[in-house]
């Protein structure tokens, strides 16, 4: 029971405290969960700023480019480091990878390099056989040098039937010499070549007003022309020229040459044909016929 004249000193202080610390430990609490709580939200906030780092979509950019970035702009960009540390890692391993690949590859390039010079040594590499032909005339047997008939109908002139002889220059490498035709071997590329010579001396009896006329002009024409499956012969090529000399020269005398690259078939025959081949002279070094593959 209380004292009639009410709370002593010491119940009031006791009071007094007890309010005291009940104050206290609410406070305490209070602050707890509010701090807590702070926490927690900045806790997500980190949380989600740095998955926004790495999700967004400037992130390859930044990633390929994060050495050239500025120092201010990297104190001021709260993601920089998320996107320096995984640019290192990404080069990292993308650089170990590369590595670990080239030591692969020079590992099967040394076991399979002797077992390659091994088959190389087993199988030697057969000669390379050369294509080529060249033809000359011979005053000799003239009279046999030229053909008309038998010839398709598109053929002008009168063919030359060239000789292989070892007496002159000419030579046959792989190829087949048939009535002065060449016959291809192989399909390719050729380089094709001609030379006729022309030699002409008007008869000395003819009559003649002046001794300084002008003579009647001759064409003087040569062909290459190209025999295939097709009934009709192919003209490669065509040289002319038409001559006029005076009568004071003892002779006329005329070179005409031409040459090309054709592409050729296996078993094609090419040979030359001329205009007036009374005119033509048969000489080994000044008229021939030739080919060889390129």
């Amino acid at each position: 029971m209380l004292p009639p004249g009410g709370p002593s000193p010491a119940q009031t202080c006791g009071a007094v405290v007890v309010a005291a610390v009940l104050l206290q430990s609410v406070c305490v609490a209070v602050t707890f969960l509010y701090f807590t709580s702070e926490l927690r939200e900045l806790q997500d906030t980190y949380s989600k700023s740095g998955i926004a780092c790495l999700t967004g979509e400037e992130m390859g950019n930044s990633i390929q480019n994060w050495d050239e970035i500025e120092s201010e702009d990297r104190e001021a960009d709260p993601c920089w480091q998320v996107k320096w540390h995984l640019g290192k890692l990404i080069k990292k391993m993308m650089s170990r990878s590369y590595e670990e690949n080239i030591s692969a590859i020079n590992a099967e390039r040394t076991l399979a390099l002797p077992h390659t010079e091994k088959q190389e040594k087993q199988q030697p590499r057969g000669p390379i056989h050369r294509i080529a032909a060249h033809l000359t005339g011979s005053n000799n047997r003239r009279s046999s040098l030229f053909t008309r008939n038998l010839l398709p109908r598109r053929v002008i002139g009168h063919k030359i039937n060239w000789e292989s002889s070892r007496r002159s220059h000419s030579f046959l490498y792989n190829v087949e010499l048939r009535n002065g035709e060449l016959v291809i071997p192989q399909t390719g590329f050729y380089y094709i070549y001609s030379q006729i010579y022309f030699r002409f001396r008007e008869n000395e009896n003819e009559d003649s007003d002046l001794l300084g006329e002008v003579r009647n002009p001759k064409q003087l024409v040569q062909y290459v022309y190209r025999l295939t499956s097709y009934p009709e012969p192919i003209l490669l090529m065509k040289s002319a020229r038409t001559s006029c000399w005076s009568k004071k020269a003892e002779y006329g005398l005329y070179s005409t040459y031409q040459g090309g690259v054709f592409q050729l078939k296996r078993e094609d025959r090419i040979f030359v044909s001329v205009s007036n081949s009374d005119f033509v002279d048969m000489d080994k070094e000044a008229s021939f016929f030739g080919a060889f593959m390129i």
